[in-house]
């Protein structure tokens, strides 16, 4: 399965292990040190709908200005949430993996192999 990509952050122990359990398993995926590169809206769109997740579902509290933002009030918008996450990409929560089977938040790590 070459068709695979882990949006990253090699400082989350998560995020190794999701890293290294892919490896384990003979996936090389593409990885996207998403912290580097940043978000756009139309991919964070995108890994929503694969997801079938809203914004909330992947917004990083722990360790993040998230709540000073407003950002974990539940009126606030996935567009809101969104533009925030493009401004401070440490607010997505990781890691996230595509599959062609799909799409997930593997947190913990071993949701990944239900992608493969």
């Amino acid at each position: 399965m070459s068709d695979v990509t882990i949006y990253h952050n090699p400082s989350c122990g998560t995020s190794r292990n999701t890293l290294a359990l892919l490896r384990e398993k003979g996936v090389e995926p593409t990885v996207v040190e998403y912290l580097k590169e940043g978000w756009t809206k139309d991919q964070l769109k995108d890994l929503l709908r694969k997801m079938e997740a809203s914004a909330h579902d992947i917004l990083r509290v722990r360790g993040t200005n998230a709540e000073e933002l407003g950002l974990t009030h539940p009126q606030a918008s996935d567009d809101h949430l969104i533009a925030a996450m493009i401004v401070e990409p440490i607010l997505v929560n990781r890691p996230i993996v595509v599959t062609p089977k799909g799409a997930a938040l593997c947190r913990p790590a071993e949701l990944v192999l239900g992608l493969l």
